[in-house]
């Protein structure tokens, strides 16, 4: 008697284990969407839809779906670029997997697991694909673990994380790239037949120039509120690969993981290769949904304390860079503490003493005090903070090492390099050798310490200002030099899960140069992540655009500088600056002490209105409104959980003779709900742009529907409005 095929729903009502007799499809499955796999005739695991979750998802199986491998092989008669590449222990090239077994299990009130199980026809090798709904925030999380159970190795060459394939009439990929201090910029590119490549080389800071995330269009470039698009991003810091391969039948497959370049790995028998997880999600609704799922998963699983407070900084880079004695900070501290900041950050320079760091090209690797300008050590500045009542940071760069250093006297072995060839520096410095056991104990070793001896210390930014070149390992085997790239990764992954689990209080900054290491992958270990190293307010408003597409303003640090900046040269106006920097987590570089009585008034107003607002930008809902790739202003807002406030941000960016007066239709707020309009950080001696609005109420669906009308015509110019509910 033929067996009726049901579906196996990954939810909270539709969980086992099955071995799939008489079943044939399984569906991984969050409120919202939906990922439904199919197993053939012949075992093998395909993708049949991937979008919103049907009300019945036993529909699927009412009417034959194009199916396309849910996780491609190479070998046997696939043509394409494949998900894993592997060659077995006898030398065959090839791999055929076939379903084995899967189970589900419900981790929590909102998460989901299962495992499939794939094992090839023939070899002792096998593939879980693994993923976790998150029921609430709709994003799914996938990554893959391939097992050898042969006699002899298997050389893995290529090692997707996920292989997800999709049937439309077109298809456009956003980017994010840039380079140092113009990170995160966007653009859509048309996929026509053939292969796109977005990727990264560097090994570490491997966002320099590319940023593991896109957003994939579907049918028509989507829009913030229409459109079908798809968004992800790899949680990993090292190199990386997308692959985008639209093939002569227009369908796409989309590719995601560790970049293969150079890294063929090699696994004994009973080792597992673990890939790096691809958070992804689908929307019908256009872009803002996807970044508004992001952030929601990012608050509560991706970053660490993520619903936790932050602290508004006082950085001392900026107004001094290694030029500091302990006079100078305890003058910036004081400062600091009568401006209302709550943070002090000792940024680089505190350290070495037989190679002070007076500079960037000694020092690095010697963690001990430098007493020369420190005399009385950390503990009287954080002494100095606290009785203000500042909380005290510290600067660190434990994965790097300059030459002149004790610690490259005593350790040239821990660096990485190639024998036989110059030594390749940047910013004069060399990168330790994280996939070494006794330099990731090292590693781990300067933080503790420092922390240790330092009890007093609440907050580390961690930073991280070069990529690998010349990439050899003095610890790896010389057939093992492929895996320098991964485990090196995993090495410094490691390092931080160790740390952030012994100082789970201690706050974190994840500094790379500038957004070099902003990623998932990281960032559950971090509680916040530097950007960009420029704070010149135009160029933030692309960096920060860019940034919040998938990462909420919770861990976006973002700072006001002097002026002119010190990287562009750009001179702006101080509410320019601060207004930005408040669409953000705010801090300052900037120094109270080179300010003028007017400035510092207006920082003291501004810093005590981004208290009240605070809440609401961390923790709210973005709405993009207006933006600066496509307007002469940008506006964006952010709307509390209850819609009881909002606060709408709009920066002009481009100059027009006639001024801008496009109408702001504002969104995300209760329609039924009236909002008092109030512009914040005013400059009291300019005319309001918004005087005929303000201290007046207006209901929800008029601020949606008509919106705010209001003109901006001089260079650098920005309005902050506050909506609250009276």
């Amino acid at each position: 008697m033929k067996k009726k095929a049901i579906i196996i729903l990954l939810s909270s009502t539709t969980l086992g284990t099955g071995s799939l007799a008489a079943q044939e499809y399984i569906t991984v499955s969050t409120q919202n969407i939906s990922l439904a796999l199919k197993v053939s005739d012949t075992k093998k695991l395909e993708q049949v839809y991937f979008g919103n979750r049907l009300k019945n998802d036993e529909e699927l199986k009412a009417a034959s779906l194009p199916a396309a491998s849910a996780y491609s092989t190479f070998g046997g008669t696939h043509t394409f670029e494949a998900a894993l590449r592997a060659v077995q222990s006898d030398g065959n090239t090839s791999t055929e997997l076939r379903y084995a077994a899967h189970r589900t299990e419900k981790r929590d009130g909102n998460i989901v697991r299962t495992v499939i199980s794939l094992k090839d026809a023939y070899y002792a090798l096998s593939v879980d694909l693994c993923y976790q709904a998150y029921q609430k925030e709709n994003i799914i999380e996938q990554w893959v673990e391939v097992t050898n159970n042969q006699a002899k190795g298997v050389t893995l060459h290529n090692f997707a994380s996920s292989d997800l394939s999709f049937s439309a009439a077109d298809y456009y990929v956003t980017q994010f790239h840039g380079n140092w201090a113009e990170e995160m910029n966007m653009s859509q590119q048309h996929l026509d037949e053939g292969i796109k490549i977005i990727d990264s080389k560097l090994g570490v800071r491997s966002n320099q120039f590319t940023h593991p995330c896109f957003l994939l269009s579907l049918g028509n470039p989507a829009t913030e509120d229409y459109g079908e698009v798809v968004g992800a991003t790899l949680a990993w810091p090292g190199s990386f690969q997308f692959c985008f391969e639209v093939d002569p039948q227009k369908r796409l497959r989309v590719l995601s993981g560790i970049n293969p370049y150079a890294s063929s790995y090699t696994l004994e028998k009973g080792e597992v290769f673990k890939t790096p997880a691809l958070l992804y999600t689908y929307s019908g609704n256009g872009v803002g949904e996807v970044s508004r799922r992001f952030h929601r998963w990012g608050r509560q699983y991706g970053i660490k304390n993520g619903s936790g407070e932050r602290s508004i900084l006082l950085n001392n880079w900026e107004a001094t860079y290694f030029d500091f004695d302990e006079a100078k900070l305890v003058q910036i501290i004081d400062d600091a503490a009568k401006m209302g900041f709550e943070l002090f950050l000792l940024d680089d320079g505190w350290f070495g003493s037989k190679y002070p760091r007076n500079s960037d090209n000694a020092g690095l690797g010697d963690w001990h005090t430098n007493t020369q300008k420190l005399p009385h050590g950390l503990p009287f500045l954080i002494e100095e903070a606290h009785k203000r009542g500042l909380k005290f940071g510290i600067w660190v760069e434990p994965e790097m090492v300059n030459p002149q250093s004790e610690l490259y006297e005593k350790h040239p072995d821990w660096i990485i390099t190639q024998p036989h060839r110059e030594q390749s520096l940047q910013r004069n410095q060399l990168l330790l050798d994280l996939s070494n056991p006794k330099v990731q104990e090292f590693v781990f070793g300067v933080v503790d310490k420092i922390l240790t001896e330092n009890p007093g210390i609440d907050y580390v930014k961690w930073d991280c200002n070069r990529y690998v070149t010349n990439s050899g390992s003095q610890y790896l085997k010389p057939d093992r030099q492929s895996h320098l790239w991964i485990d090196n990764a995993n090495g410094i992954l490691g390092v931080m899960g160790k740390v952030s689990a012994k100082y789970p209080n201690v706050c974190f900054m994840a500094c790379s140069g500038g957004g070099g290491r902003m990623d998932y992958g990281s960032m559950k270990h971090f509680d916040e992540f530097w950007i960009s190293d420029n704070n010149d307010p135009l160029q933030r408003i692309f960096t920060q655009w860019g940034g919040q597409h998938f990462f909420p303003a919770i861990g976006m640090a973002s700072h006001v500088s002097a002026s002119p900046n010190h990287i562009s040269g750009r001179s702006t106006p101080l509410k320019y600056r601060f207004d930005i920097a408040m669409a953000a987590k705010l801090g300052m570089d900037m120094q109270p002490v080179q300010m003028t009585e007017e400035e510092k008034a207006f920082s003291r107003n501004a810093i005590s209105v981004y208290k009240q607002i605070r809440p609401t930008i961390l923790y709210g809902d973005l709405y993009r409104l207006l933006s600066p790739y496509t307007h002469n202003r940008t506006s964006y807002m952010y709307v509390s959980e209850d819609k009881s406030e909002a606060v709408l941000f709009n920066f002009l960016v481009r100059k027009n003779i006639n001024g801008d007066r496009e109408a702001v239709l504002l969104k995300g707020l209760d329609a039924d709900k009236k909002y008092r309009i109030t512009e914040i950080n005013r400059e009291s001696d300019k005319w309001s742009r918004v005087s005929e609005y303000e201290g007046k109420t207006f209901s929800g669906d008029y601020l949606m529907t008509v919106g705010l009308r209001f003109g901006m015509y001089s260079e650098y110019e920005s309005v902050v409005v506050r909506l609250s509910v009276p």
